[in-house]
């Protein structure tokens, strides 16, 4: 059982820095576009406020995958009689 709780955990840890390093090059990628508009001056605060939706809208599906991710390892770990 102590292996399965191991391979559990390690899973789970993978999942969560995975989710985190796709995150952060998503959040890279997608920013693109709006700091080339936001050189243009009269779109300038139009593309920092959809940075800003962006980047909150991005972090929160990832926090989402993380969430699922803690309670689909809180299950397993109840399932495998760790809890």
């Amino acid at each position: 059982m102590d292996k399965l709780t191991d391979l559990q955990g390690m899973v789970r840890e993978a999942i969560d820095k995975g989710a985190t390093n796709v995150e952060e090059v998503h959040k890279a990628l997608a920013k693109m576009p709006l700091d080339f508009l936001a050189k243009i001056g009269p779109l300038e605060n139009l593309a920092n406020q959809g940075k800003a939706l962006q980047d909150q809208s991005i972090g929160s599906v990832y926090e989402s995958i993380r969430l699922v991710n803690q309670k689909a390892g809180e299950l397993a770990s109840q399932m495998l009689g760790k809890k």
